[in-house]
C-alpha cells in the first residue's frame, strides 16, 4: 500500500497527488506510466507519472475525474492509502539529440506533457510548448509550463485564457513563420492529436503521440490497448504509450475507446451515489 503524501485540487475536476512509492520513483522517467488500484476490489486504470522525486522517494500523479474509480480515487485524502501502485511501466520519452521541439498539450493532457517539456528544457534543448483549454477555469500547470519552455503558447476555445483558437492554429502559425522542429510532440484527446499530426504531416515534420487506450494489466499479456501503428499491431503498455502520429489509426483507437462508455457512465454514477448516501 502506498501512502498519500500530498493532495492537490488544480481545477473542479482534476486533482494532483503526490504518492509515496520509492520503487517506482527510483526509476521512473517522463512517459511512463503507473497502473494503480483504489481498493482490493478496485479496477486497475493506467496514470501517467507527472513527477518524481528520486530522494524523496515519492511520484505525482495528475487525474481528471471521468469515472467510477478516479471518483473514488478522489476521495481519498492525505495520509489515506492507495492499495497498489505498480510501475514505472511503458517506454520513456526519447529526448536524447533533440536540440528544438514543441511540445502541444490538450486538457489533462498537458499533466503528461509537462514532464516532457521540462526534460527536455533541463537537456538544453529549445522547447516551444503549447497548451491547449476549453477555458480559464480548466488550467493547469501554467506556471510550470512557462518555467520549462523557451516558448510558451496559450490556446482556449472561448479565448478567456491565452488566444481564443485550436492548438493546430498556433502550431501551424509556429512552423509558417519559419520555426523548424526536430520533432513535435503532442499529447491530449484523441480528436486533438489526430488533427495535430495531420497538420505535421504536411510540413513533413516528425511527430510523436502519446496514446493512452484502454488498458488492463500493463504488461503485454491482456491485448486491451492494442493499436495500428502502420499496418501492425502495437500494445502501448509496452511498445508505447509513445508512437509514430503519422502511423496510428486515430479512428480505429477513437472507436475503440468509446466501447465501455455506457458502463462507465453507469459505475461512475453508482459510485456517486454510494459517497452522496455515505455522508
Amino acid at each position: 500500500m502506498n501512502k498519500i503524501l500530498l493532495k492537490k485540487v488544480l481545477n473542479p475536476t482534476v486533482t494532483l497527488m503526490e504518492v509515496d512509492a520509492p520503487l517506482v520513483a527510483r526509476k521512473a522517467e517522463p512517459g511512463q506510466f503507473i497502473i494503480l488500484r483504489v481498493d482490493a476490489e478496485g479496477e486497475r486504470i493506467p496514470l501517467t507519472v507527472a513527477a518524481y522525486d528520486r530522494e524523496k522517494g515519492s511520484v505525482t500523479i495528475i487525474f481528471q475525474i471521468v469515472g467510477a474509480t478516479t471518483e473514488k480515487l478522489n476521495h481519498l485524502n492525505e495520509g489515506d492509502y492507495i492499495h497498489d501502485f505498480v510501475g514505472p511501466l511503458g517506454r520513456a520519452t526519447h529526448t536524447e539529440g533533440l536540440k528544438k521541439v514543441a511540445v502541444v498539450g490538450g486538457g489533462v493532457g498537458c499533466a503528461i506533457a509537462y514532464p516532457v517539456t521540462k526534460k527536455l528544457h533541463d537537456q538544453g534543448a529549445e522547447v516551444h510548448a503549447i497548451a491547449g483549454f476549453r477555458n480559464k477555469d480548466l488550467v493547469i500547470l501554467e506556471d510550470e509550463f512557462a518555467a520549462a519552455s523557451t516558448k510558451f503558447v496559450r490556446m482556449s476555445d472561448d479565448g478567456s485564457w491565452g488566444e481564443k483558437g485550436l492548438v493546430t492554429d498556433a502550431l501551424k502559425k509556429l512552423i509558417e513563420s519559419g520555426e523548424q522542429y526536430d520533432e513535435v510532440i503532442t499529447i491530449g484527446p484523441l480528436i486533438m492529436m489526430k488533427f495535430v499530426c495531420q497538420l505535421t504531416k504536411q510540413y513533413g515534420v516528425k511527430t510523436i503521440a502519446s496514446m493512452n487506450p484502454i488498458m488492463i494489466d500493463g504488461t503485454g499479456m491482456c491485448g486491451g490497448c492494442r493499436l495500428t501503428v502502420g499496418g501492425k499491431t502495437k500494445f502501448a503498455c509496452v511498445d508505447g504509450p509513445e508512437f509514430d502520429g503519422h502511423e496510428i489509426d486515430f479512428d480505429e483507437a477513437m472507436a475503440r475507446s468509446r466501447t465501455y462508455q455506457d458502463f462507465e457512465r453507469h459505475a461512475y454514477e453508482e459510485a456517486c451515489n454510494l459517497f452522496k448516501e455515505a455522508k
